[in-house]
């Protein structure tokens, strides 16, 4: 094996933990060499609720990604996510004595000024990346170094955590044997993961759908200039379904992720479901229908992401080009359409590009935030490096699932955990209509859902 640098991140979310191992060439390029994922455990909402139980899922993610690549990980990226997680923007201000040019010892204490900010002491700052830089009035500098002016500024964007938080990830990594190589925001590794080239020179939101969380980055001009994490995510939309249609948590999910949609009408039309509850009881709901428990949510979302950027930035329209989805909730259909139609902006679904080596594993956007992790700890200074745009062939998005009849299970097993069967019209009959006063199977089950839609 060449004797590269290996970069590992951990992303250690609400519902899974993935590990990624990246090997870095000498040009720069990055190829993830190994691949781990495993349920969550032990976590809630990006904080640690059982110690042990997130110690063992974290073991045994990083022991699948070392099968796959041969390596063994000593140290490690970690992923932080949650309402624990504080951001603010200060503005940083050094003199320069006349007729010299500005250092990096001037710009470092550029931004030491700008640390200076009152914090709540239990706070622990995990990233003060800096914005553009100004120069006697002059807007928009990249880099200051080696420049000449009187008057150096800086906006740095702080990212801040709760001690508490940050202590007990800390101890679950290091009690699984590894190293903590430094903390990275989950809405900077998947920005770094996901921007394209022709993006760094705008203002761009991502969204990263998780399970527990989603957490918001705005990008402007390739630097994390807001942040924020919204305590809601995917495993709520499957919740909502368990709830409603009275079935197992994982049930619901699976029922979610094959047949559901963001948008109603880009449900499939002739497709009904015969759900069986625990208790034995049936009852019929079409795709449509499904979708129309699914979407309100999801609305829900990305309401508090638009109140967010609105109430810190202005109103999103005017405030940025275009919104980045990723993370595992974004692959749901219709995503994509129904963001567009709640932030007026030009929407796609971000996956990690750039990179080479186990591409048809890491390809998708669950995988985001675990390749940006490794991005992050080529240059730890929160911005994508270059070499990861290279001219490269796109990558092929995984074809979506196609919805399948579900296997007749046992009147037994139906009684024990619920079950759903999939049943579609006979071509001689007419698709179940979308109508609320068509006379289909739904009709039994609409009181139900009245109150709640």
């Amino acid at each position: 094996m060449k004797d590269n640098p290996i970069i590992v991140g951990l992303d250690i979310g609400t519902t899974k933990i993935t590990t990624v191992i990246g090997e870095v060439g000498d040009d720069g390029s990055v190829d993830i060499i190994g691949e781990g994922t495993v349920p969550s455990e032990g976590m809630k909402r990006g904080a640690v609720v059982n110690l042990e139980r997130a110690t063992g899922a974290i073991r045994q993610s990083v022991q699948a990604a070392e099968r796959v690549s041969g390596v063994r990980v000593a140290s490690v990226f970690v992923s932080v996510a949650g309402n624990h997680v504080k951001a603010i923007t200060s503005h940083g201000l050094a003199a320069i004595r006349r007729h010299q040019e500005i250092s990096q010892a001037d710009v470092d204490r550029a931004i030491e000024n700008a640390r200076a900010v009152p914090l709540d002491p239990n706070l622990e700052i995990i990233h003060t990346l800096p914005q553009e830089y100004v120069v006697d009035g002059q807007e928009g500098i990249k880099s200051a170094v080696g420049m000449h002016g009187v008057r150096l500024e800086v906006d740095v964007h702080i990212v801040a955590g709760t001690a508490g938080p940050l202590l007990n990830l800390r101890r679950c990594v290091q009690e699984a044997g590894l190293k903590v190589e430094g903390f990275v925001l989950q809405a900077l590794a998947s920005g770094l993961a996901t921007l394209e080239a022709a993006e760094q020179s705008q203002t761009v939101v991502v969204i990263d759908m998780g399970g527990g969380t989603t957490d918001v980055g705005v990008f402007k001009r390739g630097n994390l200039a807001h942040s924020a994490c919204i305590p809601i995510g995917g495993d709520h939309v499957t919740a909502d379904l368990a709830q409603i249609l009275k079935l197992p948590h994982e049930e619901a999910e699976n029922v979610k992720r094959r047949y559901g949609a963001a948008v109603p009408e880009l449900a499939d039309p002739d497709l009904t479901l015969e759900i069986t509850t625990a208790n034995g009881s049936t009852h019929a709901i079409s795709a449509f229908e499904l979708s129309r428990i699914i979407k309100p949510r999801l609305t829900e979302i990305f309401g508090m992401v638009r109140d967010e950027i609105d109430q810190a930035l202005g109103p999103v329209e005017l405030v940025a080009q275009g919104v980045v989805l990723t993370g595992g909730a974004s692959s749901l259909r219709g995503i994509p359409e129904l963001a567009r139609d709640r932030f007026r902006l030009p929407v796609r679904v971000g996956r990690p590009r750039g990179i080479g080596g186990l591409t048809d594993i890491v390809s998708g956007p669950a995988h985001a935030g675990g390749v940006g992790l490794v991005l992050y700890g080529i240059g730890q200074d929160g911005k994508v490096p270059v070499s990861v745009f290279r001219p490269e062939e796109p990558a092929t998005p995984p074809p979506a699932p196609q919805p399948q009849p579900a296997a007749k299970a046992s009147s037994e097993a139906k009684k024990e955990a619920g079950a759903v069967t999939v049943a579609t019209p006979a071509p001689s009959q007419p698709a179940p209509k979308k109508d609320k006063e068509s006379g289909n199977l739904l009709t039994k089950v609409r009181g139900f859902f009245k109150d709640w839609m």
